[in-house]
């Protein structure tokens, strides 16, 4: 262990003080500190003397570091923002290590990752990487492995109350081997988001069901959801004199695009296989794998699912509803143009929301809350495609998660261990899950404090509350290089989103670049464990004749249309019973 020497004589000190029976000047500092403290993280799910416990721990472990200035990085999520101005400020001054926990884009974080993997240089002490990336960190020998350091190097420096049963996305996180990589500390999911005013008033319901033969309510599949966007965009038209959309969603190239589609678009509509948490062997990105969790293709005639026909069914949809139903410039908005748009009160639904910006939506100022500051919407789960059976994930969900790596010197990225763990204590989990509406922790989703803020939230305490909200999951772990296969998404299909080509040759496009890199990495022989093992490519019949996905095409690909009432549909949530 490094600082041996250093440790030794804080111990010393320690020892010396408490055999005096007086408090050093910087002990009354601390536990002022922790006092001051205390009383800004009012709510929690632990007693005020436990949290003093908790955070004098942390003071103590952190005893070695005092003095260090460490640098972390996060994307801008409110909940990061949160870390990074009143979290590192608290951490700081509790155990005297200077924190900066520094908030830049997305893409950037992915790409300084990726730079510190490569060529192990120390760019950040710790970082927050989704654990879409899991599949990255189990193969390339570089992220540490947190199961092993908290049993060794971090045996002293592991929170007591760290409560990992108690995260409710430690399984994302989780390698086939069984081992811990990652630590959430945030989460959300992508959800139907819909008008809830208008489709309970009278006048709308009775139109619909005129036209549709059906009730105007919750789309349980795509043929309603569908049928819902033409009545809002075409038969309905217009709302208080303002043209009102069915339909909203984002089509610019740009990286953000990506995101649109490899968080689970194509699984949305059954094109993975069944199982939890990712699909097995066929994940949502439609890669599969052998049993020994070595990928062995993307493509139909490798045993993937990529450009199956569930995919370009999928990704029709995702074109034709677009340029029909949203608003025109909508073609031209990236992931953060298109996210504040519902909340601007023409948006009659969105069957792909990001739960990220509940925030935003429960502001008394925007279009979508009433004058009392309750919401106008309602989240619910998302429809599912034609291709979807019962057993398969249903949707997306956003684990952003500390992340350690061996290119960090040993004492830095302990301290940084120390950090990531303030920001996930139970001490401040439930003050942070009230700012930026990312919950980790199954505790702080059942308080009181949510159930109290749970009629504001429009269905985001209902959801974390079902024992459902399992079937939204990340990325899965048969994707072996996050950082250079991702990209290969928004690349691939922003052309069809343009209608500059077909959903089918864009996916093929796409489902080549993929098997390409897995051949490559194969070839260049850079993975400790999980490599690619590709398999022959077959006549696709032979993969279609076979259970699961890959899925031979459907003859009736838009069914009758079913719709549930939202409140029946949360009674059913609750259950446990809903899709």
């Amino acid at each position: 262990m490094k600082n041996n020497k250093t440790m030794y004589l804080s111990v010393l000190a320690g020892s010396i003080m408490l055999a005096s029976g007086t408090l050093s000047a910087s002990e009354q500092e601390r536990d002022a500190a922790i006092e001051r403290w205390v009383d800004k993280f009012e709510h929690s799910t632990l007693s005020r003397e436990e949290q003093i416990q908790e955070l004098k721990w942390f003071a103590e472990a952190a005893e070695p570091f005092r003095g260090m200035e460490i640098r972390t990085v996060a994307e801008g999520l409110t909940t990061h923002k949160y870390e990074s101005e009143v979290l590192a400020k608290a951490f700081s001054e509790i155990t005297g290590i200077d924190i900066t926990h520094n908030i830049i884009g997305e893409g950037d974080v992915v790409d300084t990752m990726q730079t510190q993997m490569q060529t192990g240089r120390n760019i950040y002490d710790g970082f927050v990487n989704d654990s879409d990336a899991i599949g990255t960190h189990i193969r390339y020998g570089t992220t540490i492995n947190l199961s092993e350091a908290m049993a060794d190097e971090w045996a002293d420096y592991t929170n007591p109350r760290l409560d990992l049963d108690d995260f409710i996305g430690i399984q994302y996180t989780t390698g086939p081997d069984g081992d811990i990589y990652q630590l959430p500390t945030q989460q959300f999911a992508n959800l139907y988001w819909f008008r809830y005013d208008w489709f309970t008033d009278p006048d709308l319901k009775a139109q619909f069901k005129e036209i549709y033969g059906y009730e105007l309510g919750v789309p349980t599949n795509w043929t309603a959801y569908e049928e819902i966007a033409e009545f809002f965009t075409e038969r309905v038209n217009k709302i208080d004199g303002e043209k009102v959309y069915g339909h909203m969603d984002y089509g610019r190239r740009d990286p953000s695009l990506g995101w649109r589609f490899h968080d689970s678009w194509l699984s949305m509509a059954g094109m993975g296989s069944k199982g939890l948490p990712f699909g097995n062997p066929v994940d949502d990105w439609g890669i599969r794998v052998d049993e020994n969790a070595n990928p062995v293709g993307a493509s139909v005639s490798r045993g993937g699912a990529t450009n199956s026909p569930a995919s370009v069914f999928a990704m029709t949809k995702a074109v034709d509803w677009l340029h029909a139903y949203a608003p025109p410039e909508a073609a031209g908005m990236t992931f953060g143009e298109a996210g504040p748009v519902p909340a601007e009160g023409t948006i009659a639904q969105q069957i792909f929301w990001y739960t990220a910006f509940t925030a935003d939506m429960v502001d008394p100022s925007v279009a979508v809350t009433d004058d009392e500051g309750n919401p106008k919407w309602r989240m619910a789960p998302s429809p599912t495609g034609p291709y979807w059976e019962e057993g398969m994930k249903v949707g997306y969900q956003d684990v952003g998660s500390w992340t350690f790596f061996d290119s960090t010197p040993e004492d830095r990225r302990t301290a940084a261990w120390l950090f990531g763990q303030f920001t996930t204590a139970k001490s401040v989990s439930l003050e942070k899950l009230i700012e930026g509406l990312t919950p980790i922790r199954r505790s702080d989703i059942e308080s009181e404090k949510m159930t109290e803020m749970a009629p504001q939230l429009g269905g985001l305490v209902e959801f974390y509350r079902s024992e459902n909200e399992s079937w939204w999951t990340p990325s899965s772990t048969n994707v072996p290089d996050y950082p250079r296969m991702a990209p290969l998404w928004w690349k691939n299909l922003a052309p069809v989103m343009n209608r500059d080509v077909t959903p089918k040759e864009g996916l093929d496009n796409l489902a080549e670049a993929m098997d390409d890199i897995m051949k490559r990495l194969a070839r260049a022989d850079v993975f400790d464990k999980y490599a690619p093992v590709m398999n022959e490519e077959r006549d696709p019949e032979y993969w279609y004749d076979k259970d699961g996905a890959p899925k031979p095409k459907l003859d009736n690909e838009m069914p009758q249309g079913t719709t549930m009432p939202y409140d029946k549909m949360m009674e059913e949530w609750q259950s446990g019973n809903s899709q």
